[in-house]
């Protein structure tokens, strides 16, 4: 039996196509994911011979759900190591919500997170000048309980800034933030004077109305890091007119860590090999080089991952990857085309300037577009959005003042009909 597909280089694993058995690192990582973690014995004993390929495509996936329903305690012999774990400082924990389901709760090795950061960082060639030095970043994003922070009090500065880094929001809506609130993380902005922003798209987008409202610019920015939700164009767009840095595309989740990075809009992401073997599964037959996420995490003690299905599609371009988003999140077509926020994006007239937007289906043929701008759109957004979904398809724009995230504070760019 073959290989399967993985998105890492070949010296990470140290395999070739069309290889019975699975390769030694591979399996090595494999091995040592059974020793910390009982859940995989239960689901899928493990013999002593030489692993093959055919064994790895019988273990059983992991989805978010096992991991929502089972709790954190399914990865450790008893819940007793985990308290252990806290109290000793070895573990740390952060709970996370996605668009739809149920917080998740993830037990972390300390410092785990800081090494996939660094990991991630490494593999850009925009982000390595920020490894091994002092920096100052400010994060705008969907906010969790974790073991350093639980947001959902009124921290004062101090006690949001954690070795350089500030946490400028103290909830997870930004479309409901106060001005009084816009005005305290502008300022907060502006004193921390960072080198870096990162955040949820929706979120820079609308800090830099805000900043762009009261006249402020922040001239120590280098970077800006794209992360949390999908980015479209007419964020980046925003943000780059009031925050002029370098843009990067940081894919992961907090269960998995960081997958993927690359230029934002660039079509140039590539897996952070060190963290990660990354699987990919074909989606759907008509679909070429479009894929699903498997994720098996390296050099893990607390929670593990083994063929983690992260729920993401990838694509597959000469230039490195590009990630379309969440299963749900995508539409079809009649032709079995996939329609993704790059779609979008291309579809929508020239000139056309928005902080954030929010392409919905209503019904078979029926589409809104929610948009929220300083001015209306063109006539013709309308009849471009609809050509770009197939024949027969209406879409109506409708301009709002307010687009309301989800409960987890995320946003939703392309919201289709369930399938």
């Amino acid at each position: 039996m073959s290989a399967p597909v993985f998105a890492n280089s070949t010296a990470t694993l140290d395999a070739t196509s069309g290889q019975e058995h699975v390769p030694p690192s591979f399996e090595k990582e494999i091995r040592s994911i059974y020793e910390h973690s009982p859940l995989y014995g239960r689901r899928f004993p493990l013999h002593d011979e030489t692993l093959q390929w055919s064994c790895y495509r019988e273990m059983p996936t992991l989805s978010k759900e096992d991991i929502i329903e089972q709790g954190p305690q399914a990865f450790f012999e008893d819940y007793a190591e985990i308290e252990r774990g806290f109290q000793d400082n070895r573990y740390e924990y952060e709970s996370t919500g996605g668009t739809t389901q149920l917080p998740m709760t993830v037990v972390m090795e300390e410092g785990w997170w800081d090494a996939q950061t660094e990991r991630a960082y490494l593999a850009s060639p925009i982000l390595k000048q920020f490894v091994g030095r002092p920096y100052r970043k400010c994060v705008l994003a969907p906010i969790g309980c974790s073991s350093n922070l639980c947001p959902y009090e009124d921290h004062p500065f101090p006690n949001r800034y954690f070795d350089g880094t500030v946490y400028l929001n103290l909830s997870s809506d930004p479309f409901s933030f106060p001005e009084p609130e816009w005005d305290r993380i502008v300022m907060e902005l502006q004193a921390t004077k960072p080198e870096v922003i990162e955040g949820e798209p929706v979120y820079l987008s609308l800090l830099a109305r805000a900043a762009q409202k009261r006249g402020v610019t922040v001239p120590s920015v280098k970077v800006v890091i794209l992360t949390y939700g999908k980015a479209s164009r007419q964020h980046g767009a925003r943000i780059a007119e009031v925050f002029p840095g370098k843009q990067v595309d940081l894919y992961g989740s907090t269960e998995a860590g960081y997958l993927f990075v690359g230029e934002a809009f660039q079509d140039d992401s590539q897996v952070v090999d060190d963290n990660a073997f990354i699987e990919l599964v074909p989606w759907r037959e008509k679909l070429a080089d479009v894929f699903q996420i498997f994720v098996t995490t390296r050099d893990r003690v607390a929670m593990p991952l083994l063929r983690y299905h992260t729920g993401d599609i990838v694509q597959k371009l000469p230039t490195g990857y590009r990630l379309l988003g969440r299963e749900r999140d995508l539409h079809f077509r009649p032709d079995g085309s996939v329609v993704s926020v790059y779609d979008i994006d291309a579809a929508l007239p020239e000139g056309f300037a928005a902080w954030h937007y929010s392409l919905v289906q209503t019904s078979a043929n029926r589409w809104d577009f929610h948009y929220v701008s300083d001015q209306t759109a063109p006539d013709n957004l309308e009849a471009n959005l609809a050509a770009m979904l197939g024949k027969g398809i209406r879409v109506n724009a409708f301009r709002r003042r307010v687009i309301a995230p989800t409960a987890s504070g995320k946003f939703a760019l392309l919201k289709p009909l369930p399938r």
